[in-house]
Formats: structure tokens, C-alpha cells, sequence
């Protein structure tokens, strides 16, 4: 006997009516799982600073960073890797919703760039780039699984056709509704919810003293890695993807995992690290 979900859930929470003939406007799941990653996450930094004595002055800043670095780096990231002839053609599309196109490599260079830039306007305050990105780290994750729950409501980036009884046939997805598939996006948001408490151990293992850069390395070597096999269990996004052996989301990957096998060797060279070794020892 064949087992498999139907999966049928819609888009949308529910709809504002035109009011004083602006409107009507959807109220999506996406949105709203989108915004409530920052939300949460921003509560995370929070705790996390007041635990290392720190000021929370900056949070608003780091929040309002946060979120431009990984909309305008997922988006110009989906143009450039995967609509490269409409970034060029059409720039401003990148800027005007609705946000249909997230590259998660392109919100990882987004963040990198922008919480370097963040670090160089605090410099002085100890926010070195490693010690913010150590921190944020763990709301990206979070924010990654909140995403990737959202395309599971939105019916999109399936996986490919299984017999596995946990698979769904995707009801609203005109394209690929017809068999039963892997639920991808449900695969990468309980990852990405695992790794949200991996992080947090590390760093509750450490606090202040958490070696610089390894929070980041375990991030990008976890989430590229199970993305690079993931890839494997998932539909090509674009039809020229069906033309390489390794599609974009592998190619791009591989680059992801060797920064965060640099990164996690950079921190054993940390000082904070050498300290924690060397009083252990004496101990």
C-alpha cells in the first residue's frame, strides 16, 4: 500500500479588505515567518549581550543591518546566480517586491559584508566582526528555518519524486503536483532548527569566551553541506541547471563549506582559545 500527505495548505493567513480603495492585500505565511525570524532573533542578541554585560544600544542597529543584508544580498544573489539577464537588463527589480526570488548563498554574503561593515563603524567597543558574526549567527539560522517552513507553505522548491511514506504531493504546485516528493523545505528547516540549538550550546558552553569564528565555521559547514545533499533530493530551480552535473545551489556550496572549515581552523588559533587550553591544563 502507498502512504503519502496531501498537502494542500494555502499561502495565505487571510486577506485585509480595500479600504478607502487602497487594497485588498494577502497576509502570507512567508511574510510572516520571515519577519517573526527577526522578531525572535533579535530577542536572542538581546539575551546574548545582556549575559556578556554588554550595552544594548547597538541592538537596533545590528537588527536594522541584519535585516538589509540578507534582503538585498538573497535578492541581488538570486538575480546574479540564477536571473543574471534580468540584474542587468532590469536593476531595479531587485528592489521592488514582491520578493519572490531568496538566494540563501546570496543572504550569506549579505550578511558577511554587511556585519563587517557594522564591526568597522564600532570599532572600540570589542564588536570585532568575528564577535558579531559569532552571535548572529545562530538568528540566521533560526531565520533560515523559518524560511524554508515558509516555502513549505508556499508549495515551492519541492523535492523530487519518492516512495518514502512521509511524501507529499503538493496540491498548489501547478508543475509538480501530479506524484508524491521529498518535502525538501521541511528537510532544511528542522536542520536548520537543530543547528539554532547547537549554536546556542556552543556559545553557552563559552559566552564571551567563545573562540572567534567558530560559531560562523559550524554554520557554514552544516548548512552547505546538508544543502549540497539536499540538492540531490530536490527539483533544478532553473532549466539550465539541468545541464551541469552539480546544479547552482551544489557549485555554490562547496566555496560555503571550505570558509567555514576556515574559519572553525582560524579558531583554534584564537586567543580566548589558547587561554581556555592553557588554564585547563594547569588545573
Amino acid at each position: 500500500m502507498i502512504s503519502y500527505i496531501l498537502w494542500d495548505a494555502s499561502p495565505e493567513i487571510f486577506t485585509i479588505p480595500e479600504f478607502f480603495g487602497i487594497g485588498p492585500f494577502p497576509v502570507r505565511w512567508y511574510g510572516l515567518l520571515f519577519a517573526l525570524g527577526f522578531l525572535v532573533g533579535q530577542q536572542i542578541v538581546i539575551h546574548i549581550f545582556k549575559k556578556e554585560g554588554r550595552s544594548l544600544d547597538d541592538i537596533d542597529a545590528l537588527t536594522l543591518t541584519m535585516v538589509l543584508s540578507i534582503v538585498i544580498g538573497a535578492r541581488i544573489g538570486h538575480f546574479l546566480f540564477y536571473e543574471p539577464e534580468t540584474l542587468f537588463k532590469n536593476p531595479l527589480e531587485v528592489l521592488i517586491p514582491p520578493y519572490s526570488g531568496l538566494a540563501s548563498h546570496g543572504a550569506a554574503i549579505g550578511v558577511l559584508i554587511g556585519l563587517w561593515l557594522y564591526a568597522r563603524s564600532r570599532k572600540g567597543t570589542g564588536q570585532t566582526f568575528l564577535y558579531v558574526i559569532d552571535r548572529i549567527i545562530i538568528t540566521v539560522a533560526l531565520g533560515g528555518a523559518f524560511i524554508r517552513f515558509g516555502n513549505l507553505m508556499n508549495s515551492e522548491i519541492v523535492g523530487r519524486p519518492t516512495d518514502v511514506p512521509w511524501g507529499f504531493v503538493f496540491l498548489n504546485n501547478t508543475e509538480f503536483r501530479q506524484i508524491p516528493r521529498h518535502p525538501a523545505q521541511l528537510y532544511e528547516s528542522i536542520s536548520c532548527f537543530i543547528l539554532v540549538f547547537v549554536l546556542f550550546a556552543i556559545w553557552n558552553k563559552y559566552k564571551a569566551a567563545t573562540p572567534r569564528g567558530l560559531m560562523v565555521g559550524v554554520f557554514l559547514v552544516w548548512v552547505f553541506t546538508l544543502r549540497f545533499l539536499y540538492e540531490f533530493l530536490k527539483e533544478n530551480q532553473e532549466a539550465f541547471e539541468a545541464n551541469y552535473a552539480l546544479n547552482m545551489g551544489q557549485i555554490l556550496s562547496i566555496p560555503a563549506v571550505l570558509l567555514g572549515l576556515y574559519f572553525i581552523v582560524q579558531s583554534r588559533r584564537d586567543p580566548l582559545q589558547r587561554n581556555i587550553v592553557q588554564t585547563t591544563s594547569s588545573r
